[in-house]
């Protein structure tokens, strides 16, 4: 199987359990779920301790990309084990990788899109780097820093405040368009059209 014809694997962050489901640290899990709806179907365990659904996404024909939405069910810091996992049993090239997840220096809802590049302290990416390299793409859903001298491991385990879930809809049906983007048209267009 060339790279072209390699299936691309869309991982959303998140801790696993609903008293996580709404925090802020669990938005690329958010995206995952509208992805999925957006493909018609339900996630399913898999055997690398992640849940996953196959489809496709995109414009029907051409402009569809197949794709494998998963959400890893370790905890946030242990995600590069089950997407590793996935990588491999899908047989994935690493520039078919592209990770949702929170970003705490960027402003509430703004997205960036890049390729590459530092962990920022966020544990999750740094599991992800420490077992596939940086070489990875990534759609950042900002998030503020925290208020005052809260700190960050408990700003991030919060759930999104009433203010920010007025829009929160708006901003995962935007990362998900984002993500399509990217699949369908590459890096750079979709830097165009969602770096804010």
């Amino acid at each position: 199987m060339s790279d072209a014809d390699a299936p691309w694997l869309v991982v959303g962050l998140g801790n696993p359990g609903p008293e996580y489901a709404a925090n802020r640290h669990n938005v690329g899990f958010m995206v995952a779920e509208l992805l999925a709806g957006r493909i018609g179907g339900k996630f399913k365990a898999h055997r690398s301790r992640a849940q996953v659904l196959e489809g496709r996404l995109g414009a029907p024909g051409a402009g569809s990309r197949r794709v494998v939405l998963a959400k890893p069910m370790s905890y946030m810091n242990l995600s590069g084990g089950p997407v590793t996992a996935l990588r491999d049993f899908y047989k994935v090239p690493l520039e078919h990788l592209v990770v949702v997840h929170d970003e705490l220096d960027i402003d509430y809802g703004v997205l960036r899109l890049k390729k590459g590049g530092g962990d920022n302290g966020h544990n999750g990416l740094k599991s992800l780097t420490k077992s596939l390299g940086p070489g990875y793409h990534r759609v950042r859903f900002g998030i503020g820093r925290p208020p005052g001298r809260m700190p960050v491991a408990d700003f991030v385990l919060k759930d999104f405040s009433s203010a920010e879930r007025k829009e929160l809809d708006y901003f995962v049906d935007r990362a998900a368009d984002a993500v399509e983007c990217l699949l369908v048209d590459g890096l750079e267009r979709a830097q165009g059209t969602y770096n804010s």
